[in-house]
């Protein structure tokens, strides 16, 4: 009978009311004429531990509609695991991908199914003089910054590191559409200047992504550290990001953790040189 009227009394009692769950900070900036949203998602322990600095990642297509919270946590899952250093995340909305995240082209079919691409050079001097400053001020960061992208955002990556080599301290492109402009970007002269780390991946695209990566491996610096992870046969374009995400903040974010192997959380693919 009592255990009864203490179920009774409990079921009457008013249910809790649910309270927001903050996970990050967001600032709306603008860019090519469009307002879009730049995400900041801390380390759980930045604002009890404020003597730490830390890494950055600058994650593009970082919206909340597109991979920032996918992306979030699979960095999140990697720190715990020691797989990768924890950082501060950083989630560039996109609007018009190709317009921001591709140079122009001088193929036919591609300029008519995309007719306002080609505007990553000023995209990317929006991210160098308005972004980074931003971010370099407000949040405790120890110096590094990594950019990652996948697809037309992967050759917005390469196009950096490319380009702009010091404006990051190393790079992730996961199936770069290196087939645009007729492969040019994978033909480019590079020299022999050592540019920072390179995290490269190719799953099923096949055809002109394909052998655009294959000719961008053949010109890379001879001294340029690099990780390319071929996935032709297990990772379909849709589901490359999530499955090397992980590996490629291992290569760029490497941690002292010793018992990765026994877990089966090494690096499957091709290096030269190191990271960082």
């Amino acid at each position: 009978m009592i255990g009864w009227l203490a179920a009774a009394a409990l079921a009457a009692a008013p249910a809790p009311e649910p309270q927001p769950l903050t996970i990050g900070e967001t600032v709306t900036l603008e860019a090519l004429g469009a307002e879009r949203a730049v995400n900041i998602i801390l380390p759980p322990d930045y604002a009890s531990n404020p003597e730490k600095r830390w890494p950055v990642i600058y994650q593009l297509d970082g919206a909340m509609k597109q991979d920032l919270i996918m992306g979030a946590g699979l960095m999140r899952w990697g720190a715990l695991w020691g797989r990768s250093q924890d950082a501060i995340i950083v989630g560039i909305e996109t609007r018009d991908r190709q317009r921001e995240l591709l140079p122009p082209t001088g193929d036919a079919a591609e300029r008519k199914r995309w007719p306002s691409a080609g505007e990553s050079a000023a995209f990317r001097q929006w991210l160098a003089d308005t972004v980074k400053p931003l971010i370099e001020a407000r949040y405790r960061h120890d110096g590094t910054a990594f950019l990652v992208g996948e697809s037309a955002a992967g050759h917005f990556v390469v196009e950096t590191w490319a380009d702009t080599p010091a404006l990051f301290t190393g790079y992730a492109a996961i199936s770069p559409s290196l087939q645009w402009d007729s492969e040019t970007l994978s033909g480019r002269a590079l020299g022999e200047s050592k540019r920072p780390p390179l995290y490269l991946s190719l799953a099923d695209e096949g055809g002109a992504t394909e052998s655009g990566m294959l000719r961008l491996l053949g010109v890379l610096p001879t001294e340029q550290p690099y990780c390319f992870s071929d996935r032709r046969k297990e990772l379909r374009h849709a589901t490359a990001l999530h499955g090397l995400l992980p590996e490629a903040l291992q290569y760029l974010l490497p941690t002292k953790a010793d018992w990765l192997e026994e877990y089966g959380m090494v690096l499957r693919c091709d290096q030269r040189g190191g990271a960082l």
